[in-house]
């Protein structure tokens, strides 16, 4: 993720090329500007030779100083910079007596200038450059480190969401496969050995679809919605005439990307607190509409609902709805709402909200639409 980028590739996505490029631009950098300097005063062509021997210098130099900086780079504070600061003196000394020795060289008999003055303005100039070449190795280092830090963070992040979500989504089949072959050994039981296949052939398919789907996947809503209606298939078996279900899903939502199995658990647990308990059984709808650039699906039931409670939004009513919730959160953040409450004539209702996103959109779980200050409300059975 470094800022600098070569092509198609970031700048220090080879850390080594990054160094050697960066090392010689430097001080081809400084042999330019000292020769530029040199010339703008006057001086011979000839005297571009130092010069150009002190580039060589230099560049050598910090060589050895990059092998030292990287040998105490993670240790100790008062190591690291005690050893940079020695290694940094050392070095200036060394490289401003060989400017000095080759100058006087070069020059032999025509500058009487005493080698301590000449000494002394090389350590200053030599010094500068390699405390800048020094600071900049330190902080193009630390940069590349905290940008590597950062993006492992990231990987870890994701890597906890998916752990997440596949806790999550494991957090729904025993539930509800206690509750099927519970009714499968009644019926066979009771020797009803055709409703009994017929309801192990639905649980079948039902338990393909979960194995051939990633935890974290997403679906289209219609594959969503026929996989929920092979568990009401199901339960349909179970409760006969008892669960009574409605399905309105509009057009323009069918592509519209969910995570898979979610509405499961709301249905479940609008038959366990709305058709279980009572004996006429009840309604159970399930309603999807296209909000703007967001997707508003309700399941709502026709059972006693939450009678006497005051609902709050951000506490759970069991595990469905939870779950349910907490799913919406991973895979959505702040862009997702969830609400559920009592509805004034009866029943029980959940309302849902995500932005709308289909496969050719990439289904990427980015902000996308109105802001998630839009009401959503999810008002369904009381979760298991």
């Amino acid at each position: 993720m470094a800022v600098l980028e070569l092509g198609d590739q970031p700048f220090f996505s080879d850390k080594n090329r990054a160094f050697w490029n960066l090392h010689s631009a430097g001080w081809g950098g400084a042999a330019l500007v000292r020769s530029a300097s040199t010339i703008a005063n006057g001086q011979p062509f000839s005297a571009l030779v130092p010069v150009l021997i002190s580039a060589v210098t230099g560049f050598s130099v910090s060589l050895i100083l990059s092998v030292v900086f990287r040998n105490v780079i993670d240790r100790r504070p008062i190591l690291t910079w005690g050893v940079t600061g020695v290694s940094v003196i050392l070095a200036t000394l060394i490289y401003a007596y060989i400017d000095v020795w080759v100058l006087q060289t070069i020059r032999e008999g025509a500058d009487e200038t005493p080698f301590a003055q000449l000494m002394v303005g090389a350590i200053f100039i030599n010094g500068v450059l390699l405390v800048a070449w020094s600071a900049l190795y330190y902080a193009i280092n630390y940069f590349v480190r905290a940008e590597e830090q950062a993006d492992q963070l990231l990987r870890l992040e994701a890597a906890a969401t998916s752990a997440q979500l596949t806790m999550l989504r494991y957090q729904l089949n025993p539930h509800f496969l206690f509750n099927t072959l519970n009714s499968i050994s009644t019926l066979v039981l009771l020797k009803q050995t055709e409703q009994a296949n017929a309801m192990l052939s639905r649980l079948s398919s039902f338990l393909r679809f979960t194995l051939i789907n990633e935890t974290t996947a997403k679906v289209s809503l219609a594959s969503e919605v026929e996989t929920l209606k092979l568990y009401l298939d199901i339960e349909k078996m179970r409760f006969e005439d008892r669960l009574r279900t409605e399905f309105d899903i509009e057009d323009s939502v069918k592509d519209a990307l969910v995570p898979s199995l979610l509405l499961q658990p709301l249905v479940e647990n609008a038959i366990k607190y709305a058709v279980t308990p009572q004996e006429e059984g009840a309604d159970i709808s399930i309603n999807a509409r296209r909000i703007g650039e967001r997707v508003r699906i309700i399941v709502s039931d026709s059972g006693p609902g939450l009678q006497g409670s005051t609902p709050d939004p951000k506490l759970s009513t069991g595990v469905g709805m939870a779950n349910t919730r907490e799913r919406l959160l991973q895979a959505y953040g702040d862009e997702q709402r969830f609400d559920s409450y009592t509805r004034s004539g009866g029943g029980f209702e959940v309302v849902i909200e995500f932005p709308y996103q289909t496969e050719n959109s990439g289904g990427e779980t980015k902000a996308i639409g109105a802001p998630a200050a839009a009401g959503v409300g999810v008002q369904g059975a009381v979760t298991a």
